[in-house]
């Protein structure tokens, strides 16, 4: 077909056709600069087919969006009478009409691109029209290169670029040559002018300006600055006083649209000289139906207000007036964050002149910049290139497929117009390392993954997710999702103003999926699928139009799918024809998602309510997600974008762990913490991962070998071989650790540490034998299973050779392990523990069963053991006072010295250690040395003898390191064991042969005067056999008969073997406070005290009462005295002294049979009434008499007094008090009136002046008292006071005699040293 080829005279570029076609056919590259409007991108063409170059080739013309592509396309062919297809065709993704005959094709950008891939050369076209170039995106500027980069291999390609006005300089520079003299000849450029009008500009900063007129005024004079939304107003208002015409006012979002929109409708509706404007907002989320009234001018004026979209992508007809906001949001990537960002920022002065030209295109036009003409100046010339200001990553990925560059590393010699940073570069090869596009390497050679992405037109991301979907089985799933995040989302937001907002965000609410905005996506294509096919084409218009959903848009995201689907069958991707169930497969959906979203994943800070993101960035959820109000722990996101703020775009809660498997290439492992672990057997670490900086997994144990074997192995060595740390069954093992168990007691034992070989030593043994393969038990019982049938003996430790080498002259038997008593071995057990705390051991310690606690004897273990005596002997030498003390330095020497003397002259089995000592210094220095100088509670824990008592279980009963203390607290315990274990007579059989009559045999014998009858069965104590544990006994016991006895006789003594040991028990009654008990005691002394209140508790219960006939028979005197009486009642009072009485008739030789109960009882029931008269007469004395001490007292009122008043109240405290006549005793009861007598003769010499004497007696008493009660705070609690010791009282009381009344004369001599001899005695008897 014949083309026409003419050129309309009205456009500005046919005016200069004769000039475009000499410089064409004159050099290889021409630069074209020319006003929207000109013509320059339809008449190039054919100015082009003029010169015949289509006969050479095809003619490339480039658009860089697909909606120009194919409108240029049809206005050419128009204008040269063709159709498209034929002479003039198109090419934008996914769609086009080309054909054999075609010489011209327009395409957009993109797909020139995607032809280098096959055609390097680009040998098919004759010339290349690259049409707005200004606007320089990364398309166009890689296309540039790449044409430069292949202009010497091809001079016969035409290359013509065409540009706005704005800074075409650049592109001639770029494409300049060098001359002979090697200088730049830039390209030739040919401007041709647009169709424009004179535009007035008029400058209203929001800052007021300051009235240099007015002298006065100053700084603080200015006013505010002025709100931008009053200065909009105030604008329109000046705008509306000119000719009619719509106005245009750039915005920099959609937020300050919609505040603008109220703000002028509020203005229009309430100023009625205003004309009636209509309100127009123009941003890309806007609905259809809102976008197609701007484009479509009514009758009314209007006001449009826009985004920087309005620049040069649309042309909106009618505008007369520009309002200039100065500022926009610039798409711009940040290098810190690693995201695309979208800042507020002021407009270049390019972008400022294309906003102002927009008023003068069909008439005179008026452009006011609500900023100062000195801002404009100072504003950057030109707009930063998208390559300048965005991720490189898809770039890169296309010139590496491509071949024109071998590597990453050689983009940065690419020539591009403008160069992008080296750090711009690196982040987008660090994102496709990210996705797995590139090696890991310096080179960052493409991968398989990367060759698959290239082939994909699609961001890298959104390619890198259905790469990764393919291999989970869900393709068909994300290239949805890849299609619907390519786009704009399909649900529309209608303004508030419409009063639809809340309807359409209902609706909406269908599809949202709390934990996923994907599945959100998924669910809105599956329903509008559903739809599509139940409805006609007209209905699913109209159902998409009800719910607020655009239907292009949908239109859009289906073909897009289509297309997608087309292009990944040659990755060998199909997608099945099956319906999308959103539901079925979230994971692998999520998980492949991931896949491209791995630097978009974030970890909700709830302490600052955000997420913390990858690389230290921080951001929220955006409000319009689905999970803006769930805050998941782990989210990730399509798009972060900057704004106010960072936000989250399309997001879906995610599981950590999954990062980790979609990205071990980029996860960095931190291992920390390595130990030994007993219960794995083998040495354990944790292990920290982290992707960009969050903790995918915070703490995870593992095994270390697995990054360190050699480490693994050492420790292994050590805390499993070496220290035995280590649940094995292996003999060599146990083997040798019995043999270092007997090394570390003996060390123990010696109280040293350096016995042993070391366990460096025990190391270097294992290492050199372990195989070099063993890391833990496993690995150690694999080698091993071979290794011992080579060797058996392998690891076997060498007795000998584990003791260093001083440890063989070490005496073993200074160090025993046990101690022998009788016939006997009690183990003793040694711990080295010089930093014991409370209820920690240190030294050596004595187990005894409780059964022999009464066997030992505290002097004995006073001399510890051999090994320790020297130490013992040096401590108790600096015990000494320290005027003694120094008699004896170095204390060392003197101990050694001492030491030798007494194991020659001395005996530990029966020989005082303290007394041994004095003794043996007294020699050494000639110094006397009193015994009791020596401080053995001074002495440190080690030098004192442990003892722990355990009971027939082997159960410990208890411990401490004194023994008497023990003895006594375990009394009851160890008669209990002696009780249980000596051969004693069983109970009476179960016949009750020898029971008295009936259940209560011993309650009857009692009740009727005989004394004799046998006890009832006696109750056993819990724990105890045998018959010498009875309880709760009211008579006589009863005891098997043997032989010619009757079962009634108690024997001295009983004994029995245990343990190979014979012990000895010696049984006898105790009174209980209500019954008698029979058991036995550990010594015949502590025997008869108890076997006497036994015998008087029998005797209580078989007496007949006294209390009515003695209360009858009493005088006046005693009547009145025992109403002063401390018991409260006389009837206890006479109980008291009918005990005293009983007490006074029994002699010192008890019964230890019953017929001598029997006759024990017949004399004292004779006698009873007797005694107990006498009694009271004793007591009435006592009453009287301290009835005038008290009157005394209570008369004597002098301070000088004080002090033996104190002390004569005390007294008489201690002697008269509830119980005190049967506690007192029948023989000291008789002397009690002299001692109130004398304390009666006292207070009379006090009131006669003799107070300074008194007072110097009261000193000497005091001291002694002193000393008494410190010697009954040594006395075990619970324990029975010794004999002598309780004795000493009484003695205290006869010094007071002998202090204050010695006209009464005392019983006995008595005097200071006698007291402190009795009270010696005492304690030595505990």
């Amino acid at each position: 077909m014949a083309l026409t080829i003419s050129y309309p005279e009205a456009l500005p570029v046919s005016a200069r056709r004769e000039d475009i076609l000499d410089a064409v056919a004159n050099n290889q590259v021409v630069v074209i600069a020319g006003e929207t409007g000109s013509g320059k991108t339809t008449q190039l063409p054919k100015m082009l087919i003029e010169l015949g170059l289509a006969e050479k080739g095809m003619i490339g013309h480039t658009q860089p969006r697909r909606l120009a592509a194919r409108t240029v396309a049809e206005r050419i062919a128009e204008e040269m009478g063709t159709k498209i297809g034929d002479e003039v065709g198109f090419h934008v993704r996914f769609t086009g009409e080309v054909s054999r005959n075609t010489k011209l094709k327009v395409m957009t950008d993109g797909i020139l691109l995607a032809e280098i891939q096959r055609d390097k050369l680009l040998k098919k076209y004759s010339a290349i029209i690259i049409d707005e170039a200004h606007e320089r995106s990364l398309n166009i500027d890689f296309l540039l290169g790449y044409l430069k980069q292949i202009m010497p291999k091809r001079p016969d390609l035409k290359i013509i670029i065409t540009s706005a006005t704005i800074d075409p300089e650049r592109f001639a520079a770029h494409f300049g040559k060098l001359d002979a003299d090697g200088e730049l000849v830039p390209a030739p450029i040919l401007e041709v002018s647009g169709r424009t009008f004179p535009v007035e500009l008029r400058y209203r900063p929001l800052s007021a300006e300051l009235d240099l007129v007015d002298e006065d005024a100053d700084a603080d004079s200015l006013e505010d600055d002025r709100d931008p939304l009053d200065a909009v107003t105030d604008a329109v208002r000046e705008l509306a006083a000119e000719a009619p015409g719509d106005i245009l006012i750039f915005f920099s979002g959609e937020r300050e649209i919609r505040d603008a929109a109220d703000a002028l409708r509020a203005l229009v509706a309430s100023n009625k000289r205003l004309p009636r404007y209509e309100v127009l907002p123009l941003f890309a989320r806007l609905s259809l139906a809102e976008q197609h009234k701007v484009f479509h001018p009514g009758g009314a004026p209007r006001i449009i207000l826009a985004t920087n979209v309005a620049e040069t992508s649309l042309t909106v007809p009618g505008i007369k007036y520009v309002i200039d906001t100065g500022t926009a949001r610039i798409s711009r990537y940040s290098h810190r964050t690693k995201v695309q960002r979208l800042p507020i920022e002021r407009v270049s002065q390019a972008s400022a002149n294309q906003r102002s030209g927009r008023s003068g295109r069909t008439s005179d036009g008026i452009a006011i910049r609500l900023y100062s003409e000195e801002d404009y100046l100072s504003r950057p010339e030109f707009t930063d290139p998208e390559i300048l200001r965005t991720n490189l990553a898809s770039v890169i990925l296309q010139m590496i497929s491509m071949g024109v560059v071998a590597s990453a590393a050689e983009v940065a010699q690419f020539p591009f117009v403008q160069p992008p940073e080296a750090r711009a570069i690196s982040d987008g090869v660090n994102l496709l390392r990210e996705l797995g596009a590139l090696e890991g390497d310096k080179r960052a050679k493409i991968t398989a993954v990367g060759r698959q992405l290239a082939q994909l037109p699609l961001d890298v991301r959104l390619g890198r997710m259905i790469v990764e979907g393919a291999q989970r089985g869900v393709a068909k799933e994300l290239m949805v999702l890849a299609a619907g995040l390519s786009i704009q989302d399909p649900r529309e937001r209608p303004s508030e103003d419409t009063g639809q907002r809340e309807r359409a965000v209902e609706l909406h609410k269908r599809f949202v999926d709390e934990k996923s905005d994907f599945i959100s996506l998924l669910n809105l294509w599956a329903y509008l699928r559903e739809q599509q096919q139940e409805l006609s084409s007209s209905a699913f218009r109209r159902l998409c139009k009800a719910e607020f959903i655009n239907y292009l848009r949908v239109r859009e995201w289906q073909d897009l799918f289509t297309q997608l689907r087309q292009l990944a069958k040659p990755l060998g991707v199909t997608v099945a024809a099956a319906p999308i169930e959103p539901a079925a497969n979230e994971d692998a959906v999520h998980k492949s998602l991931l896949a491209g979203l791995l630097g978009h994943i974030g970890l909700y800070d709830e302490r600052k309510r955000e997420y913390a993101g990858a690389r230290g960035t921080r951001f929220a959820i955006f409000p319009g997600s689905g999970l803006f109000k769930k805050s998941p722990t782990w989210i990730m996101s399509a798009e972060l974008v900057e704004t106010s703020r960072l936000w989250a775009r399309t997001n879906a809660a995610i599981d950590p762990a999954w990062v980790e498997e979609l990205a071990p290439h980029l996860v960095k492992h931190t291992y920390s913490e390595p130990h030994w672990s007993r219960r794995n057997g083998s040495v354990m670490g944790y292990e920290k991962v982290t992707l960009f900086g969050l903790p995918i997994v915070p703490r995870r144990q593992f095994h270390y070998w697995r990054v360190d074997k050699d480490l693994a192995r050492e420790l292994f060595i050590r805390h499993a071989l070496v220290e035995g740390d280590w649940r094995t069954h292996h003999k060599f093992f146990a083997k040798n650790r019995a043999l270092l168990e007997e090394v570390e007691e003996l060390e123990t034992r010696m109280r040293r540490h350096d016995l042993r070989i070391s366990d460096e030593d025990l190391f270097a043994f294992y290492d050199a034998r372990v195989g070099e393969q063993v890391y833990s038990e496993r690995h150690f019982d694999r080698w091993w299973k071979k290794a011992r049938t080579e060797d058996p003996t392998l690891l076997d430790f060498d007795p000998e050779a584990l003791l260093a080498a001083d440890a063989q002259e070490l005496d073993e038997k200074a160090f025993p392990t046990t101690w022998p008593l009788g016939s006997i071995h009690l183990p003793l057990s040694y711990e080295y523990n010089p930093a014991a705390q409370a209820g920690q051991g240190d030294g050596v310690t004595l187990t005894v069963p409780v059964v022999f606690l009464n066997q030992l004897d505290p002097a004995r273990f006073a001399w510890l053991i051999p090994g320790l005596r020297h130490e013992l002997l040096t401590a108790l030498i600096r015990s000494m006072p320290k005027a003694i003390r120094k008699n004896f330095v170095p204390a060392p020497d003197v101990a050694a010295k001492a030491l030798a003397m007494l194991d020659a002259d001395f005996d530990p089995a029966v020989d005082d250690l303290a007394e041994s000592l004095a003794l043996v210094l007294r020699r050494l220095r000639g110094v006397v040395v009193e015994p009791s100088v020596f401080d053995f509670s001074a002495l440190p824990a080690h030098l004192r003898f442990g003892f722990i008592v355990t009971d027939a279980a082997n159960k410990v009963i208890g411990r401490g390191d004194d023994l008497a203390a023990l003895q006594y607290k375990l009394a009851s315990a160890n008669r209990a064991a002696l009780a249980s274990g000596v051969n004693s007579p069983g109970l009476p059989g179960p016949s009750g042969k020898k029971q008295g009559k009936g259940g209560k045999a011993g309650t009857a014998g009692a009740a009727s005067g005989k004394p004799g009858a046998p006890a009832p069965a006696a109750k056993k104590s819990q724990g105890a056999t045998g018959a010498w544990d009875q309880r709760k006994l009211s008579a006589w016991p009863q005891l098997e008969a043997k032989g010619e006895t009757l079962g009634d006789t108690l024997p001295a003594k009983v004994t029995t073997t245990v343990m190979g040991q014979q012990i000895t028990a010696y049984p006898g009654l105790v009174d209980n406070g209500a019954t008698a008990d029979l058991t036995v005691f550990r010594t015949p002394l502590e025997r008869d005290a108890a076997h006497r209140s036994g015998v008087i508790r029998l005797l209580m219960l078989s007496l007949p009462p006294a209390a009515k006939f003695v209360t009858t028979h009493l005088n006046n005197t005693e009547k009145l005295a025992f109403t002063q009486n401390p018991h409260g009642s006389i009837d206890k009072l006479i109980a008291d002294c009918t005990m005293a009485a009983v007490d006074k008739l029994v002699p010192e030789k008890l019964p230890m049979n019953r017929k001598a109960f029997e006759a024990l009882f017949e004399t004292v029931r004779a006698e009873q009434i007797d005694t107990v008269f006498t009694i009271t007469a004793v007591v009435a004395k006592v009453f009287a008499s301290a009835t005038r001490i008290a009157k005394a007292l209570k008369s004597t009122t002098s301070l000088a007094m004080f002090a033996a008043v104190s002390d004569v109240k005390s007294q008489v405290e201690q002697l008269i008090y509830p119980g005190f006549i049967a506690a007192t005793g029948a023989a000291h009861l008789m002397r009690l009136p002299r001692y109130l007598q004398g304390i009666e003769l006292r207070l009379e010499k006090l009131s006669g002046g003799a107070v300074t004497r008194d007072g110097q007696a009261l000193m000497v008493i005091q001291k002694l008292e002193d000393d008494y009660d410190a010697a009954l705070d040594r006395v075990p609690q619970g324990a029975r006071l010794p004999a002598t010791l309780a004795e000493v009282k009484w003695m205290l009381e006869e010094m007071r005699i002998s202090l204050f009344a010695q006209e009464l004369g005392t019983a006995y001599s008595v005097s200071e040293k006698r007291i402190r001899k009795a009270i010696k005695d005492g304690l030595d008897a505990l």
